[in-house]
Order: C-alpha cells, then structure tokens, then sequence
C-alpha cells in the first residue's frame, strides 16, 4: 500500500504523502485532499499507477464551482483552480434539475479524460448536485479518492476547517481499484520490488548454531541490505555482512570477526498481473558475491579439525561468485505464497571454497491480524518458510575435498508485523528436518532471524 501512496503523492496536484490514506485494503479505496490552485488528471493519476504496476479501473470524483453553458454543454468551473469539467451522460439535465448557469454546486460523478496532449479535458457524469453558497470560501480544502484494481467507488466530500461547506472547487473524489501488496517474505526471495522510485533498508540479525563432531560453533551475523528501485521492473540492492564467529572443540576455545563477502543485486521483475486483493508477480535475480570477506582461518593449534573445516570458521564460503535466481509469489485474500530457485557458483579464495549450491525455497504467509481488515498497516503475518539445499564437494589448495557436499531440508516458522506502513519488525527461527551432510561440513542445528524494514 505505501507503493500506491508514494505513487499517488508524485502527482502535480497530490498533497504530502502522509495525507494519502487507504480507506479499504480488501476493495483497494483511499482518499487524499488535492491541492487547492493544481488542476487534475484522470489520465496523469492513471498513468502514474501503472508505472507503479498498477492499473485503474473507475474513479469518481466531486467538484464544487459554478454551472457554465458551453455552447450545448454543461461545463462546472472549479472555485479555485478554474479547471473545466465538462458534464456529460444522458442524464445530465436531469440530475441538475433546471439549475440554471452562474448556480454554485457540488457535483459528484464518474470521472474520465476525454482527448490527449492539447485537445484533452476532464468529463464528469453526475450522479448527485447539491446546490452550494454562492461565495466559496477561499481557505477551504477538499479531499479526492481514489480506488485500484481491487476495489471499487469511495467517496469523501471535501470540507474546511470548520466542517460546515463543502471545499472550494476542489476533486474531492477519486476512486482507483488497489490491490493488497504483500509483505516480502523473511527468508524466501521476493519477486516484489518494494517502493518504486524508493527502496528499503533492512538490518536483520542471525544466530547460528553449529557442529561437527566434537566441534561446536557459534555465529552472529549482521546483515544488511540497502535497496533502490528506480524503475517499475528493476530493483539494485547492496547486501553486506558481518560476523562474530565463537568455537569449542573441548579442549580448545576461541572466536573472531570480521565483515563477510558483500554482494551487489539487481532484480528484474518480468511478470506481474494484479487481482482483486492481490497479485502474482515473478522476478529474475543476479547477484555477485565479491572477495571482501575476511579469509584468515583459525590454525590448527587453535581448533583439533581438519584444514577444510577450519576454513568454515571464517566469514566466507569462497570468492568471487555469481548468483542466479528465479522467484514467484501470489496473493489471494489473506494467503500469500511464493517460492525461488537459486543456483550459486562459488570460486577459490586463498585456496578454499565451499561446493557449488542450488536452494529451492517456499514462502506461505497468512494474514492473522487484524481480524477486520479494511485498513494497511498493523498487519501480523504468520509465516512458514523451507529450504533445501544441495551442495556439491568443496576445494581446498584447487582440489575436491571428499565429504565436503551435503544435501539439506530445513523449516522455518516465523512472524511479522508492519508496525507502519513503512516500518516491519520480523523474525523466524530455522530448524533442520533432513541434514545428510559430509563429515567435512559443518551442521546447522538452528538459525534464529531477527529483522526490520524500512521503506523510503
């Protein structure tokens, strides 16, 4: 829904961001109050959503200003702005009722742009005409709404200070059908492409438990990833990690730090058809892991292990490496499912690398809170994510490292909350059900996730 808003508020006539509300998530309605002196659009206002990646289906609209004769039309002059709309529909003279030309009204109506470029106007057919004062007040600001592929008619006359006229000649309704966007999953990659012409920053915190054999090992990761999206279908992001890595083999005990491999994404999103209270949408990701990482291991008086798994205890898996993913998800009512497919080619760094990977992973998420869901935001999502993981053999000094692959299943049950429209807390924890790992590798016994997101 914040897409929707920021979309909104990028319009000539659209006031500040944060007088844009969504009325109704289910129907996809909000309402905004224009500004007073800027004319309206209902071609810039669709035009804007679909590069959003939404589309609009009806709106409405409410204008207050005088009744004007041009030629065989009924022409409305806005108070303020003095914008034209021309009344049209067979009904017309009917719904004005004999009012004759100089009366101020208020008229509420379908809404459409007639024309393009210089030969374009603003056509209303009205439904209703209330009979105004006939000297509007100059202070006085009206509210527009609007609704997108999703929903359908909501309107909100417009009225000053204090509460009792109509607003001076301002849109005081749109209506755009709007989809229920859902949020990004936790651990599954997202087709999704947060905020057009805006992004996300996201911290997210892990706490990893380990061991092989004798060995037990204890991580804490710091992720965070910075994201941008400058167009309707691409999404750059940078990833950056850094870890504190804690290690026992029962005899001996230590730990070190240091800031992982970062990893520069761009997200092209390919699909995407937008429903009645959701969409689906599909993505294609490429990453590329950079040889930043802190790659000095511990020695082997430190920890009673082999070399290769020694390497593990480092903030990396190898060097240089690209990414390739494919990523899907669709929404209904209050279910959200979606999945990817990763594949990652890993390459030597200081004569180590883990084996190459493919990750297969599913997101479902249900909307558990609120019970009335009408508005965006404080929405709890419950969520249950897998993964399954196949590693191929490892490397160390360029040669293959027998039971160093491993093919792996594992769950992870986690919540979501979107404490605001731009804000989301998040957290999940990981839990092995499959682990037919090499004796080489290290195995994940659990993997606790705590994030947040902010959208800007």
């Amino acid at each position: 829904m914040f897409n929707i808003q920021k979309a909104v508020s990028r319009l000539k006539y659209a006031p500040k961001l944060s007088e844009i509300e969504i009325t109704d998530i289910k129907k996809g309605l909000g309402v905004f109050t224009p500004k007073p002196d800027q004319p309206v659009s209902f071609a810039a206002l669709k035009a804007t959503l679909k590069k959003a990646g939404y589309a609009l289906d009806t709106a409405d609209i409410t204008v207050a200003g005088k009744l004007m004769r041009d030629g065989k039309d009924w022409v409305i002059v806005a108070d303020n702005s003095e914008q034209r709309f021309v009344l049209t529909g067979a009904n017309v003279d009917k719904v004005l009722a004999g009012a004759p030309p100089e009366t101020r009204v208020e008229i509420t109506g379908d809404w459409k742009t007639v024309g393009t470029n210089a030969a374009a106007r603003e056509v209303v057919a009205p439904r209703e005409v209330k009979k105004l004062d006939q000297a509007p007040k100059s202070s006085a600001e009206g509210a527009a709404s609007f609704s997108l592929p999703a929903a359908v008619m909501f309107m909100t006359a417009g009225y000053d200070a204090s509460g009792a006229a109509p607003a001076a000649g301002l849109p005081a309704n749109m209506e755009v059908p709007v989809p229920a966007v859902p949020l990004a999953p936790i651990r599954v990659t997202s087709p999704g492409l947060t905020v057009y012409k805006g992004g996300a920053v996201t911290p997210r915190l892990y706490f990893i438990e380990q061991h092989v054999g004798g060995l037990n090992v204890s991580r804490q990761l710091l992720d965070v990833s910075v994201s941008y999206t400058p167009s309707p279908r691409l999404q750059l992001e940078a990833e950056v990690p850094v870890s504190r890595t804690a290690f026992d083999d029962g005899v001996n005990s230590g730990s070190g730090a240091g800031l992982g491999n970062i990893t520069m994404w761009g997200k092209y999103r390919f699909f995407r058809t937008v429903k009645t209270y959701g969409d689906r949408q599909a993505a294609a990701r490429f990453g590329l892991e950079l040889p930043t990482g802190k790659k000095s291991a511990p020695g082997e008086r430190e920890v009673n292990a082999p070399a290769f798994v020694r390497q593990q205890l480092t903030p990396i898996n190898g060097g240089l490496s690209p990414h390739f993913d494919l990523a899907f998800s669709q929404a209904g009512g209050r279910f959200i499912f979606g999945g990817n497919v990763e594949g990652i080619l890993r390459s030597e760094r200081g004569g180590f690398r883990m084996g190459h990977e493919v990750r297969v992973n599913t997101d479902l998420e249900y909307v558990l809170l609120p019970f009335k869901y009408d508005t965006p935001g404080g929405e709890l999502f419950v969520i249950l994510e897998t993964t399954f993981v196949h590693r191929g053999r490892g490397r160390l000094d360029s040669v293959f490292v027998p039971g160093s692959n491993s093919t792996e299943y594992y769950v992870a049950p986690g919540l979501q909350y979107a404490a605001a429209p731009r804000f989301v807390i998040e957290g999940s924890i990981q839990l092995p059900v499959v682990r037919n790992t090499g004796p080489l590798v290290l195995k994940n016994d659990r993997n606790i996730l705590l994030g947040v997101r902010y959208l800007f």
